[in-house]
């Protein structure tokens, strides 16, 4: 086994001859997904939209799609021109969410998964003899064709396979679609070598001017930076774990708390009017108590956002004492509506249009540890925040069995009944999300 200073503290390097980390990243997966459910999209170009019009981009293309060029950000109507046969459809999240619970089902009846990284990408440390090279390759062999066999054979991925999590993603990265790259210990740099420093998450565009800055333009010179150097780069501790898992360590990941509960939106254009903008924002703010609620947590700060299609950004933020209480951020958010009105009263006069709309709740603590605050109740009203907490979770029960429209507060447009719930980067959906 290769050792390492006892003082330099970067954990384990993995064992010659062993992969510690199974890593799976399904090869553009909302657009496999629309395949593997539609047989007529099978076999050719297809884009995923998060709105039917020209004037978005594509969110993900079909590999079809990318032999023309047309990719995650194409904007529409630069993909039809590249492809006049190129097939458009609405992103379903639904589907893609309930898609992603079946492969998370297949995947931990072959190893236990241990982290959902995103929609698409998922995590397995391999323990015992699945560490054996010869053993983790069949393993991952075995998860394609369970993959093929339960959930479709148009639901490609490709896998990595490494002594770090880290790495695994990287040799997941090499071979797309449908890959399977395996990195031994004893064997580092080697491939890495054929990649850009770039190529390696967690290295942006600002942290590629900042190696570049240094000198590093290479594979072969980043490999060389010794960990003090690449922490100077970094500016922080970060540069020195970047080394370690770069180099092959098996560092702890670290542990993240929630700090936010939110929801944006781009708006479709029969809803960039300001009063039909505010119906949306209101409608994403139930969505995120709802959410808070769920996971059993209160907030202390709500903020929300505009920008217009001038590209003008506007929003506000309000503090209170930590709640679960729908009606009481509503009404915070009305107040705040109210004054970014009253301030710019020409941008409204002007009809200008809302582009897009988000809102969040933030400095969250779990319920259980929010502690009552005697003057917050009014006198008068001894029950008011008690019957609001009950009629807020009633709402909930209302939304999760007979849907998100079922019962609305202060608004109602049909426009907004195919209002569903969003997948973000790093956060999978609840199904239940989508009747709420």
């Amino acid at each position: 086994m290769r050792t390492t200073n006892n003082n330099e503290g970067y954990g384990s390097l993995g064992d010659v001859g062993r992969v510690r980390w199974l890593y799976i990243d399904f090869n553009s997966f909302f657009a496999s997904v629309e395949q593997q459910l539609n047989p007529k999209l099978r076999g050719k170009p297809v884009a995923v939209l998060p709105l039917m019009t020209d004037a978005t981009c594509v969110i993900a293309a079909s590999y079809e799609a990318k032999a023309y060029g047309i990719k995650t950000g194409t904007p529409v109507w630069e993909a039809k021109r590249l492809c006049p046969s190129i097939q458009c459809v609405p992103a379903l999240h639904q589907n893609y969410v309930r898609v992603h619970k079946q492969i998370a089902d297949v995947v931990e009846n072959c190893l236990h998964i241990n982290a959902v990284c995103s929609i698409d990408e998922l995590a397995c440390k391999l323990m015992g003899t699945e560490q054996i090279p010869a053993n983790a390759f069949n393993l991952a062999r075995h998860v394609k064709a369970a993959l093929a066999k339960h959930v479709g054979e148009y639901i490609h991925c490709s896998i990595g396979l490494a002594p770090n999590r880290f790495l695994a993603k990287v040799a997941g990265d090499m071979q797309k679609p449908n890959g399977l790259t395996m990195l031994l210990p004893e064997t580092l740099p080697g491939r890495l070598l054929e990649l850009k420093p770039n190529d390696l998450p967690g290295i942006g565009r600002n942290m590629h001017i900042r190696l570049a800055n240094a000198g590093v333009m290479s594979m072969t010179e980043l490999w060389a930076l010794p960990p003090k150097h690449m922490r100077a780069i970094w500016r922080s501790v970060e540069g020195e774990r970047f080394w370690a898992m770069l180099h092959g360590y098996d560092i702890p990941e670290r542990s993240t708390t929630r700090s936010t509960i939110g929801h944006s939106r781009v708006l479709e254009p029969e809803l960039r009017k300001p009063e039909k903008a505010y119906e949306v924002l209101r409608k994403l703010l139930v969505k995120a108590a709802t959410r808070l609620r769920r996971e059993e947590l209160s907030a202390a700060r709500i903020s929300f956002g505009v920008r217009w299609d001038s590209g003008l950004r506007q929003g506000d933020e309000h503090r209170f004492n930590h709640s679960q209480d729908t009606f009481l951020f509503l009404n915070a958010l009305d107040d705040m509506w109210n004054k970014m009105c009253a301030r710019h009263t020409p941008a409204f006069k002007k009809n200008g249009l809302i582009k897009k709309v988000s809102v969040t709740l933030y400095d969250l603590v779990p319920q259980n540890d929010v502690m009552g605050d005697l003057f917050s109740i009014p006198i008068k009203k001894p029950n008011r925040l008690k019957d609001n907490k009950t009629l807020s979770h009633a709402l909930d029960r209302i939304h999760a069995r007979y849907g998100a429209d079922a019962l609305t507060i202060g608004f109602k447009s049909k426009q907004l009944d195919q209002f569903g719930t969003k997948i973000a980067f790093t956060r999978v959906p609840e199904l239940e999300e989508f009747g709420e």
